[in-house]
Parts: structure tokens; sequence; C-alpha cells
């Protein structure tokens, strides 16, 4: 592997901050509708940044599992339940990733389905960033532009920019706002030990519709976008580490709080977006969960919520696009595959992508059909 270039100490603290648009509105809506302990999630995900920050020596993100996130709302998961889930979809991930069976999974999928769910994927966030925006318009547009004007700027980085400026405007544009009071004290994990009726649930309303994506976003699509960003130094960023980072971490982790954790593409693409070119920029936002969730407990969520939707929202949007820019597919067959493939990400999910484009693109291969 050769040594990734240092970048310089305020781009890399800018990256760090680049994935909170995915990472935040996540995690809050997963503490509060499941009451989880605040202490627990910050702090195992801090943890787990900083461990991948050690393996990868690159801004890996570690993300909440979007399909267990949604299930924690919409299904009424309970702590159990969410532990089980992460513990189950851990063991699954072990098993594929030290099995070889991912790398039979990577070689089976052409490049034009990878790539068109790299692109869904991009659109999804962009739009998923435009919406958040519309919280605020005034705000969103504001940071939006600002953003764009600094999107290059090593002396006024983007992302820190935008999170600290784009909070203090809010405050600004909207008296009735109040900071939070902090309660500071020490605070640890605590353990959860799911029942078996909690792995029944975790299994089928959590870890068997996630595994599809993860496989998809967390491991083959992130495996090509790291080689597409750092060429030449991202051999430790493989099918089979990636599977058995998330098992690893999930397994250890679901136990002791965590939310289910992922390694989301699109998470890379904002932390490299807004400067970061090391693991030292993910080890960054991995410190500072740590502190927050063992000083200040409960009190760090409130710190949290005071950042605007229409901030992360900007931020999100241009980590969407930038998931899309590296893309490149030339043959009039891919070309098809890969519209196919973007089609079905944006309007059901990136699974569907997958198990839609696989076999087309096969046939089109062995010329069963002609386009």
């Amino acid at each position: 592997m050769q040594p990734i270039k240092y970048n310089n100490i305020g781009s890399e603290v800018s990256g760090s901050l680049g994935d909170l648009g995915t990472f935040l509105p996540y995690v809050i809506g997963a503490i509060t509708f499941a009451k989880l302990d605040v202490t627990s999630v910050f702090v195992m995900f801090g943890l787990m940044y900083i461990f991948t920050a050690w393996f990868y020596r690159l801004p890996i993100p570690v993300q909440p599992m979007k399909v267990i996130g949604a299930a924690i709302i919409v299904q009424n998961l309970t702590a159990g339940e969410i532990a089980a889930s992460g513990i189950l979809i851990g063991i699954i991930l072990l098993i594929i990733g030290l099995t070889g069976l991912i790398d039979k999974i990577a070689q089976l999928t052409p490049k034009s389905v990878t790539m068109g769910i790299q692109a869904g994927l991009g659109i999804s966030l962009a739009l998923l960033g435009i919406k958040m925006i519309k919280s605020d318009w005034i705000l969103g547009l504001i940071v939006l532009l600002t953003m764009l004007f600094l999107l290059n700027s090593k002396r006024f980085p983007a992302a820190i920019v935008a999170l600290f400026g784009g909070t203090a405007l809010a405050f600004v544009l909207h008296p009735e706002l109040s900071f939070p009071t902090l309660n500071w004290g020490l605070s640890f994990p605590h353990l959860i030990i799911p029942v078996w009726h909690d792995y029944y649930r975790g299994f089928f309303q959590g870890s068997l519709p996630q595994l599809p994506l993860t496989l998809t976003n967390s491991v083959l699509v992130i495996s090509v976008l790291a080689g597409q960003l750092f060429p030449g130094a991202s051999d430790r960023v493989s099918d089979r580490n990636l599977c058995l980072t998330l098992g690893i971490g999930n397994l250890v982790g679901a136990p002791l709080g965590i939310i289910p954790i992922c390694h989301g593409s699109g998470g890379l693409a904002a932390h490299y977006r807004f400067g970061a070119r090391t693991g030292y920029s993910i080890a960054c936002i991995g410190l500072l969960l740590v502190i927050i969730g063992t000083f200040l407990g409960s009190s760090g969520l409130q710190l949290m919520q005071i950042i605007p939707q229409a901030v992360l929202g900007g931020m999100l949007f241009f980590s969407g696009i930038d998931l899309i820019r590296p893309i490149k597919v030339k043959d009039h067959n891919e070309i098809f595959v890969f519209a196919v493939v973007i089609t079905f990400s944006v309007a059901l999910n990136p699974a569907i992508g997958f198990l839609a484009g696989v076999p087309l693109a096969y046939m089109l291969k062995k010329g069963w059909l002609m386009i």
C-alpha cells in the first residue's frame, strides 16, 4: 500500500464533518424513537470510527444502516431487537467474508451494475439533500451557495464554514431558537442482552432486508469508489476486508448499544469532497463522538440537534453529486444496463437495481437480448 499524501489539518477536520448530513438524521431518529442510550450510541460509533481509521488509513465512513434505521422508526424496533439485528448481520457478514463468498459475488457483478448503483445512490442523496434544504429555504440556499464557492478552498473549508456558520445564521434568522443547557458528567455504554424473541423480529424486520443494500452499497460500490479516489493506495479496501470490519464492528458493537453500522459509499464521497484524504480525518470525528458521549450523555444529543436540517442538506447535496462524478460508462450495452440500474435504484432501492441489473447484463453479453 502506498502512503497517502497528507492534506492539511483544516481540510482533514473539514472532511471529518462531511458525512454528518447522513449520520445525524438517522442517529437522532433512532435514539428518539427507540429510546436508545445516547452514551452507548455515540461512544461505540466513535470507537468504530477510530478502529476503521487505524485499519484502512483512509476516510472510510461509519454510518448507521439505512434499512434498519427506517425499521426502527416504522416497525418500532426495541433496543433489544436493534442489538439482535446487529449481531445477526455481523455474523452473516463475517461468514460471507471469511468463506470468500463476497469475492464470487464481486466477480459476477458487472461494472455497469456497480456504477449504476453508485450513480443511483448519488442521485438519491442529492434529492434527500434538497428535501432537507426545503425545511428552511433561505438558510439552505445561503449555505448551498456559500459551499459552492468554497468547495476547493483550503483556507476556508466548506464543511466547517457550513456547519458552524450555518448554525450561527439559523440563530440570527430564528431568534426563537435557544442553545441547550449542557450537563457535564461521566457516562459509559450499557450492555444490551437480546432475548430469543428479539432475534426473530431483529432478523426479519432488520437484518434480512438490510443485507442486499449492505453488500451493494457498503461493500461492492465502496471498494470501487475507493479505487477511483485513492488509486494505488486503497489495497486494504477490498470486498473481503469490508465484510470483515463490518462483521466485527456489528458483532462487538451491537450488544454495547451501537446502531447497526455500514461503510456507505456516499459517506466516503462526502468525507473526500470536504477535504478528507487520510484516516486522521475520521479519527477526529470518532474522538469527538467518544468525548461527547462520555462527558455529555443525553446533552450530547441536544447539542447535535441544534444543527439545522437545511445545513445538513447542503452538505448531503454535494456529497451525492460527488458520488456520480467519477463514473465512466462507454459500451452501448453497459449504458443501457447502467440506466436501468439507476432507475430501479432511485425509484425502489439499490438491492432491486442489483437484482435487475445482473441478469440483464448477462443476457446482453450472451446475445440473448438485443437493444
